[in-house]
């Protein structure tokens, strides 16, 4: 007997074009021990090395306490401006056709590609005191380059299309019958876009702000040629930890990794645990 399409048995599983359940979970988890999980746990031993005593001596220590100030108000300040410019670029090129669109989204897409180096290099020269946009802020007493400002303009920079490329593809499913099922209610257009059209975007809206937060905790390329590398001003861990690498100081920098690492870890399982509640809390309503 065929099932309703025509094409397979009822009864019989689709046959599957990628290799066995047993193959493909062999080969994903040898992927994921010899790619992730190998590198970390080499970190871990590294840093267990060092002793309690001396790990929190290390990172109580006041400059890495500067270091550690600096990146996390930097990559706030940076998620803060993706989170708000990326919903808004996300939606334009969801909602909207205009010439260009198809540049525009492609240009999303560049910080991934462009080495952060050479993006850290360009956005140096733009924002030097005789750079294009440098010099007009120098006359208004602004500083970017060489100041926590460039840090998180490098940041925002490298991060961007998390929050466009997870909000995205989300608008671009949503029914519009639910937004016009507001409208004939008498829903202006901020409550439809609060009540309707955010909820559904939240989980994915969260995860990019958080995956953007998560890069720029780890940004180093972009970050090292802008921000001047002052101690107690404009160095972030990244470098801090590469510079205690120079300084054959491996202990006290896989002990600054890791505690970067746990951070980063943290805040992305508490990500995880609010899209799941609020997954939860929506299903529950419908």
């Amino acid at each position: 007997m065929l099932s309703s399409f025509g094409f397979f048995p009822l009864g019989r599983t689709r046959r599957s074009v990628i290799p066995g359940f047993r193959l493909s979970l062999g080969l994903t988890l040898t992927y994921l021990a010899l790619i992730v999980l190998l590198p970390i746990c080499a970190l871990l031993l590294k840093s267990a090395d060092v002793g309690f005593a001396r790990y929190i001596a290390i990172i109580t220590s006041p400059r890495t306490l500067a270091s550690f100030q600096v990146t996390f108000a930097t990559a706030a300040a940076a998620t803060l401006f993706n989170a708000v410019y990326g919903l808004a670029l996300a939606w334009v090129l969801v909602r909207y056709d205009f010439p260009g669109k198809r540049l525009l989204d492609a240009l999303v897409d560049v910080p991934f590609a462009l080495p952060t180096a050479v993006a850290g290099l360009a956005l140096t020269t733009l924002f030097a005191k005789n750079g294009w946009f440098g010099a007009p802020l120098a006359q208004w007493g602004i500083q970017v380059a060489y100041a926590p400002a460039g840090i998180a303009c490098a940041m925002a920079f490298t991060s961007i299309p998390f929050v466009v490329r997870t909000v995205q593809p989300v608008l671009e499913d949503l029914e519009p019958e639910l937004e016009e099922a507001a409208a004939t209610l008498g829903a202006t257009d901020a409550r439809i876009f609060r009540s309707v059209i955010f909820p559904a975007l939240f989980p994915a809206f969260l995860a990019g702000a958080s995956l953007a937060f998560a890069r720029s905790l780890g940004e180093f390329g972009a970050v090292v040629f802008i921000a001047g590398n002052q101690p107690f001003r404009t160095e972030i861990v990244a470098l801090l930890a590469y510079i205690r690498l120079e300084e054959y100081d491996y202990a006290a920098a896989a002990a600054i990794a890791v505690t970067l690492l746990a951070v980063a870890f943290v805040m992305l399982l508490v990500v995880n645990i609010i899209q799941a509640w609020h997954q939860r809390h929506t299903v529950g309503e419908d």
